[in-house]
């Protein structure tokens, strides 16, 4: 999610998670919710591929419940339920119009209809699922009363062009590809009678680089900086081989932006493909540093199956 989503849509779906709207229709069309009237006056005026509409509204727009509407239907087929919707966004302040964020220059935001989508803001995942492609959603965002030492935030509105609408990846329950024999030298890796990797670390001297080593090398997409990824995962120290973190323990698989994780990620699965299981043998200075991070302290070596990519 790039970082006009990153910044608006959070704070607009914790204010949408208790919204409520109506039941969704047993033939889903795009669902209006919350003052919607307030929307009738926003007017779109197309200006071509790549650049946003014109947009008037009777201002100043001040929503008192997040509010959403479809102001312009488009003639595409309709968005549907766990698929990836395709958008641009335009924000502006409801005080005065004036153009606060605008990505429709940019690549498209990516914006999955999923579950956890549908559990956390109703609103927002019965306003997409339904729209057809195309179609411009007008969005208002309650304002936020000033904070002491701080100035009120107006209400915003955002309008989103619904450009596509594709399927989401799969993810994998497990590595699938061809096995790979790692150099001599590095941790080795078996995996117990539940499926679950363990790692030996005996004999293994501490990394002068970085290594990122394929133990099973998956037929998938190439996994990218820029790219979320869903894994399983279990890491351990270096010098002990104690383990201080597994997905696998938790019994659910982790998803996280790879730009958000420690350098020895980013750098270590960045070029891999999806269904592989890597062996990452990581340096401090790659990792959480001299301090560490709870357990995880000193050269550290992860075991990590790529099992999905988006």
């Amino acid at each position: 999610m790039r970082r006009l989503l990153a910044i608006l849509l959070p704070g607009l779906l914790l204010l949408t998670a208790c919204g409520g709207g109506e039941p969704p229709a047993p033939e889903p069309t795009s669902q209006s919710a919350g003052e919607t009237a307030k929307l009738d006056s926003v007017e779109l005026t197309e200006n071509g591929d790549k650049k946003a509409p014109g947009v008037k509204f009777t201002q100043p727009l001040d929503v008192t419940e997040p509010t959403v509407k479809v102001i312009k239907e488009g003639s595409g087929e309709r968005v549907k339920a766990n698929q990836i919707a395709e958008i641009s966004i335009l924000a502006l302040s409801g005080a005065d119009g004036s153009t606060l964020e605008d990505t429709f220059a940019g690549d498209p935001e990516p914006l999955e209809l999923n579950e956890e989508l549908k559990t956390s803001s109703a609103v927002i995942y019965n306003a997409f699922v339904g729209a057809k492609i195309g179609s411009h959603l007008a969005l208002a965002v309650p304002g936020k009363a000033a904070a002491e030492g701080a100035e009120a935030q107006p209400t915003q509105l955002l309008v989103v062009k619904v450009l596509s609408a594709k399927e989401a990846p799969k993810v994998m329950d497990k590595p699938e590809g061809d096995a790979v024999t790692p150099p001599a030298g590095l941790p080795t890796v078996k995996e117990n009678d539940k499926g679950i990797p363990e790692i030996s670390v005996a004999g293994v001297a501490a990394p002068t680089a970085l290594v990122s080593q394929e133990l099973i090398k998956g037929t998938g997409p190439v996994v990218k900086e820029t790219d979320t990824l869903t894994v399983n995962y279990v890491g351990v120290t270096l010098t002990e081989g104690k383990v201080f973190d597994s997905s696998f323990d938790r019994g659910e698989k982790a998803t996280f932006p790879l730009t958000g994780v420690i350098k020895g990620w980013t750098q270590g699965l960045a070029g891999k493909t999806v269904g592989s299981r890597v062996l990452l043998v990581i340096p401090k200075d790659l990792a959480y540093g001299d301090e560490g991070q709870g357990e995880a302290k000193g050269d550290l070596v992860f075991v990590v199956d790529i099992l999905g990519v988006k």
